[in-house]
């Protein structure tokens, strides 16, 4: 398995980027973005973006904080966290620069693209897709996902799932009904999968190491919940 670093600059930071690919493959194949948890870009990603090589596909995990950082606690991650949500249009063009490079590396069928994301990854994924990117799919797991803007009705074009942790105390029933709802909104065509008696961070192994309440992994719900991500690409990547 092939893994390339791609370091890109984007006002004055550098972001270290991995790449990863089955060089046994010939031609182009679709490219999938891989946004990490909050911490930055770790072993958790790293994995899951091996293992989305391993299906075929090639994937860009993107380094989304920035000189290869990887934040220890919520305490010291909280502050990026909040600029990113603080400024959408700074986020979602450091969002939007990661698929551009992801569709310009000659391994990857610039027209078939997907993301997934975990925890805060997996609202980087919603908001790639809210910016209009044309994507295929997105996945999020886990995800503690933002409010739309105005602006963005009607400019998803992908197809959406929502991986969720029936008990994650980070995404509370009523914000997820209100994505859900500006999903149906628009037509988007999504998909929701609750995992009942599951966290949050229900998909990362080292989830319960971190000590903190409401973070647990599960599983069963990793193993089913990424089942359901490989079936959706396999329709939107047929």
């Amino acid at each position: 398995m092939h893994q390339q670093p791609i370091e890109t600059t984007e006002n004055g930071q550098r972001h270290i980027h991995q790449f990863f690919l089955d060089e046994t493959l010939q031609g182009p194949r679709p490219g999938v973005l891989v946004f990490p948890e909050a911490f930055g870009l770790g072993d958790h990603a790293l994995q899951r973006a091996r293992r989305l090589a391993e299906l075929g596909y090639a994937a860009l995990a993107v380094d989304i904080h920035g000189e290869g950082r990887e934040f220890q606690d919520l305490a010291q991650v909280r502050p990026a966290i909040l600029a990113l949500f603080g400024d959408r249009a700074a986020w979602r063009a450091r969002l939007q620069a990661a698929h551009e490079l992801l569709r310009a590396q000659p391994q990857v069928d610039a027209a078939r693209t997907a993301a997934i994301g975990f925890c805060f990854g997996g609202a980087c994924s919603l908001e790639l897709a809210r910016s209009g990117a044309p994507l295929s799919a997105i996945v999020t797991f886990h995800a503690g996902l933002q409010p739309p803007l105005e602006a963005d009705a009607g400019k998803i074009k992908a197809k959406v799932l929502v991986c969720h942790g029936a008990e994650d105390p980070l995404m509370k029933p009523e914000p997820l009904a209100a994505i859900l709802a500006e999903l149906t909104r628009d037509k988007v065509d999504w998909q929701l999968l609750s995992h009942g008696n599951v966290v949050h961070s229900f998909t990362n192994p080292d989830a319960d190491a971190r000590g903190a309440p409401g973070f647990a992994y599960n599983a069963g719900a990793d193993r089913r919940s990424w089942a359901a991500m490989q079936g959706l690409f396999a329709e939107v990547f047929a």
